[in-house]
């Protein structure tokens, strides 16, 4: 793809009109929309991927309109107050409208952006695998601080009562004041945490790609238990209804009890779960390297049913309004009836979809390989 001139020097905002994203809108008509938020990847702290009060496509979908960075977005879009942030393998952060997708800044960091940004209280927080976490100003892009550590943060952010909880591939879980960038507490762990946290109930939630489940409290870092026996991964956990769901290389998806650590079911795909858990009525919803959505009943481990699509689904599924998201490395993204498992509709990008999707108002926001942002709403 070609490169643009303007990327260069870490650290700089470029405000509307200055954005490497070139934009295509598409030919649907494009109303305003209600403001919804989807404000950190999985749509929550909890990380369940479930937006319970949003609407997405159920009938088919077309193309509002797509923008195009100059590297892969495998980063998840956030989207609030009427814009939606995207980071890229090109090694910026973008604001773009959420309606016809035109630019509202673009901040160049260090090195490729594969974390999700989080958006809470008018700063966007996001990793660079130059080692740093920036915290932006949501509507000028302008640096407030950077946070740095000793290798890339691939993790996504959660921000939870002003502090930042994010893993560093420097094996350490962070809690970092959220208005000052000062480190509140630093937690050594069995390898590079790779996944994003769980925050829940004052504890956080998180996985290594070694063999390491921690559960930390959130205001001192100690440890409440950890569980090691597990193959390593990137999977990010979500806790639900007391429980904690996981998934692992080793084809399988783990249920734990939140509380204690201890294992309550376990349930084996047929190749490696990179895809995080969704959870919603309960049911789990997960992705497998094996191309398979799975729905797996919360409380028992057992499958409700499975969807094939045409490749690994790598991508994290969303549960909205009885469709399940999801996109996949066969180039497709799908619509999926929660409680059937029937497909809805199915839309081809080209190229894998690695981006989780986030839904608000109706519409579907995907990144792609291709380094495509898309915007994707109702026939």
């Amino acid at each position: 793809m070609r490169r643009r001139g303007f990327l260069g020097t870490a650290g700089v905002a470029l405000v509307s009109g200055c954005s490497a994203l070139s934009n295509d809108a598409g030919e649907s008509e494009q109303p305003t929309q209600a403001d919804g938020e989807w404000p950190m990847y999985r749509s929550n702290a909890a990380n369940t991927g479930h937006a319970r009060n949003e609407i997405g496509p159920t009938d088919g979908v077309t193309r509002r309109w797509t923008v195009t960075a100059d590297d892969a977005v495998g980063s998840s879009p956030a989207v609030v107050d009427g814009t939606v942030y995207v980071g890229s393998r090109d090694g910026h952060v973008y604001a773009v409208d959420r309606n016809d997708g035109s630019g509202r800044w673009t901040f160049a960091t260090g090195d490729g952006v594969v974390s999700s940004p989080a958006v809470v209280d008018g700063t966007v927080y996001v990793g660079s695998n130059d080692g740093k976490l920036y915290a932006l100003d949501a509507t000028d892009g302008d640096l407030q601080w950077a946070f740095a550590t000793d290798a890339a943060v691939q993790s996504s952010p959660a921000v939870v009562d002003g502090t930042v909880y994010v893993g560093g591939t420097d094996r350490y879980a962070y809690a970092i004041d959220a208005a000052s960038g000062e480190r509140t507490w630093a937690y050594q762990t069995d390898g590079a945490v790779y996944s994003s946290p769980a925050v829940v109930d004052g504890t956080v939630y998180l996985r290594t790609d070694n063999r390491g489940l921690y559960a930390l409290d959130t205001a001192t870092g100690k440890s409440r238990w950890t569980y090691g026996t597990l193959s390593g991964g990137v999977s990010s956990p979500a806790v639900a209804d007391g429980t904690f769901y996981v998934g692992s290389d080793n084809r399988r998806l783990y249920a734990m009890d939140a509380a204690s650590g201890e294992p309550l079911w376990t349930f084996e795909t047929d190749n490696s779960v990179f895809s995080s858990p969704a959870v919603a009525g309960g049911t789990v919803y997960v992705g497998s390297d094996d191309g398979k959505l799975y729905a797996i009943d919360t409380a028992s481990g057992d499958v409700e049913w499975e969807f094939a699509a045409g490749g690994p689904v790598f991508s994290s599924p969303a549960i909205v309004d009885g469709t399940v998201y999801t996109g996949s490395n066969d180039g497709n993204v799908y619509g999926i009836d929660a409680t059937s498992g029937d497909r809805q509709w199915s839309f081809e990008t080209g190229s894998p979809v690695l981006s989780s999707p986030a839904v608000v108002g109706g519409t579907l926001y995907v990144g792609t390989v291709a380094g495509e942002l898309y915007a994707l709403e109702a026939e």
